[in-house]
């Protein structure tokens, strides 16, 4: 706004802002516009000047300098008139400014703080990242545990919506992505590079897909997190509601009580059977060795034999030509020497050939025992494995995508490449009642022991039914509740979604699930992992229980599915 002669639309009486806005000033017309300011039009005259034939000319002259001089002195009044009034209808304006702001201020939420909650804290059970709220929340057994703002990924590389788990710890990480970024405090979330970090906070959403932590939060909190922690990215304000379900998993106590000790005994079987298909795979060394030998041993009495078959027919022919009793006593005694020979060399061939056939026999004998011996190995370590991972918490994900259950756990196993193996105990299809209807992403976490075996929350991240709704639709086998849930321990989860496992899911991974309705830029732009094979390549074969033999699981990825009636595509290209 132009000030001087200038003065605030508002002041003047106007039908119509846009139009402009007039007032008289010694006979000119004066006009604001809001971006512009004053502009001059043309004069008008004073409209009480009346003509009137019958008035003198001197009356008219009177009137006309009474008039100039009142003009006159509305001339030297109005500037600083008019600057009175621009600077109260100003200060007017910036007053309401200030209070339409303020108003606005308290309408919309306070934006996140650090924020540690008033009481021991235990180990932290769970993550969930708001990308809506830019906070993330931390859980134990009992509640929120920390809180603090964070920034996640822009527009075009967002932070993917969805379920995972921490599978990597680095203290001090630097990006191979982005120019050696220093990430501190890194719990890699995904292979392919979404992790949370220690970062700079502009206020909003500014990451290229990771979530970003203020620096002294991530560093008080990466000693206190493991490898397996669950970590939930919601597209908006999530949260832990304690929950509690016939279908959840109820531990037997005994079990529970016998599992350790159990599997003590069937981590030493397992030893012995190892020791002993050892022994037997050297035994069947051995015996090929020897029976490699005998072969030789025949073919030489062989040769042997038959050059002394032809010495005796040539001692024969000689006899029988000879003519004298000197010649004739000379050949009959070669021909005995000859026939002596043939008979031993034939005892021999026939005992060689005796001992091949044995240590051939040796060989299938020592083959078959290894079988079984290496057969009883296999069951013992399978049995002391399983027993061993029932030490674990269980990690349960159930797809409506396939119509499959799968269920893996870490093994603590630290691996070459980074990162520690998970292990698919077992895969089985499952059945979902109105298999066509949503059901929603839904989390199922075992957080404490209670007197009625655990304590669970259950967290809702996707639209489709509720959480006891979603439990109800699903029908579990009963060989796989009881295999699982006796031995079912706090940290133990249930995942439930429409959505099948993401290609991010591997070896070194547990289950991780995308919601496919939310942007993934952050993992679009990144290369996925090489090893994308999830599950065992004889999972169904061997009745669902599997091992270390993994299988390429492409055909749940770069599909069309179903989901509420709608078809959705998941991308499959090389990231």
């Amino acid at each position: 706004m132009v000030i001087g002669r200038d003065v605030p639309d508002a002041v003047l009486p106007a039908t119509s802002r846009q139009a402009g806005y007039g007032f008289r000033v010694a006979a000119k017309m004066i006009t604001i516009r809001p971006e512009f300011g004053f502009i001059r039009r043309n004069p008008v005259l004073p409209m009480n000047v009346a003509t009137n034939r019958l008035t003198s000319a001197r009356s008219i002259r009177l009137r006309a300098a009474a008039f100039g001089a009142r003009a006159q002195a509305l001339r030297r009044l109005a500037p600083s008139a008019i600057v009175t009034i621009a600077a109260t209808a100003a200060l007017t304006a910036l007053s309401m400014a200030l209070s339409a702001d303020a108003g606005a201020r308290q309408a919309r939420p306070a934006p996140p703080t650090e924020a540690t909650a008033p009481r021991q804290a235990g180990e932290p059970i769970l993550a969930i990242v708001s990308i809506k709220s830019q906070q993330v929340i931390f859980y134990d057994g009992d509640g929120w545990i920390l809180r603090a703002p964070v920034s996640t990924g822009t527009t075009g590389r967002e932070t993917p919506a969805g379920v995972f788990s921490v599978v990597e710890k680095d203290k001090d990480h630097h990006s191979s992505l982005y120019d050696d970024a220093w990430m501190p405090n890194m719990l890699r979330i995904t292979w392919s590079g979404i992790a949370l970090h220690g970062g700079p906070l502009p206020g909003y959403a500014a990451s290229h897909g990771c979530v970003r932590m203020p620096y002294d939060f991530a560093e008080r909190l990466f000693d206190s997190t493991r490898i397996g922690m669950r970590v939930i990215i919601s597209p908006s304000d999530a949260e832990p509601v304690e929950f509690s379900d016939p279908a959840l998993f109820v531990p037997n106590a005994e079990a529970l009580a016998a599992a350790p000790t159990r599997a003590q005994t069937l981590a030493r079987e397992a030893d012995e059977a190892t020791k002993a298909a050892a022994a037997a795979k050297t035994a069947v060394a051995t015996a090929k060795r020897e029976a490699a030998a005998a072969p030789g041993a025949v073919r030489k009495l062989e040769y042997l034999k038959s050059r002394a078959d032809a010495e005796l027919a040539y001692a024969e022919k000689v006899l029988a030509a000879a003519e004298t009793d000197e010649a004739k006593g000379k050949a009959e005694d070669v021909k005995q020497k000859a026939d002596a020979k043939v008979e031993e060399l034939r005892t021999q061939l026939e005992a060689a050939k005796a001992d091949a056939k044995k240590r051939q026999e040796a060989v299938a004998a020592t083959q078959a025992a290894a079988k079984t011996t290496e057969a009883k190995r296999i069951e013992a370590v399978k049995a002391a494995k399983d027993a061993k991972l029932a030490l674990e918490p269980v990690s349960v994900f159930i797809s409506r995508a396939t119509q499959k259950l799968y269920v893996r756990r870490a093994t603590h196993n630290r691996l070459p490449d980074g990162g520690e193996m998970f292990e698919t105990t077992l895969e089985v299809p499952v059945t979902i009642r109105n298999p066509g209807k949503p059901i929603g992403t839904h989390i199922f976490t075992a957080v404490a022991r209670s007197e009625g075996g655990l304590r669970w929350t259950a967290v809702t991240i996707d639209n489709g039914d509720n959480a006891e709704d979603a439990l109800d639709r699903i029908t579990v086998p009963q060989e796989v509740l009881d295999r699982i849930a006796p031995t079912a321990l706090p940290r133990s989860s249930i995942i439930i979604s429409d959505e099948p496992l993401n290609r991010e899911t591997n070896y070194r991974t547990e289950f991780v699930v995308v919601l496919n309705n939310q942007p993934q830029g952050g993992l679009a732009m990144r290369r996925r992992p090489d090893d994308v094979q999830v599950a065992p390549r004889n999972a169904w074969d061997d009745g669902g229980f599997g091992s270390n033999r993994w299988r390429d699981w492409d055909s749940q990825y770069g599909s069309t599915r179903q989901r509420g009636g709608q078809s959705y595509y998941q991308e499959h290209r090389d990231w």
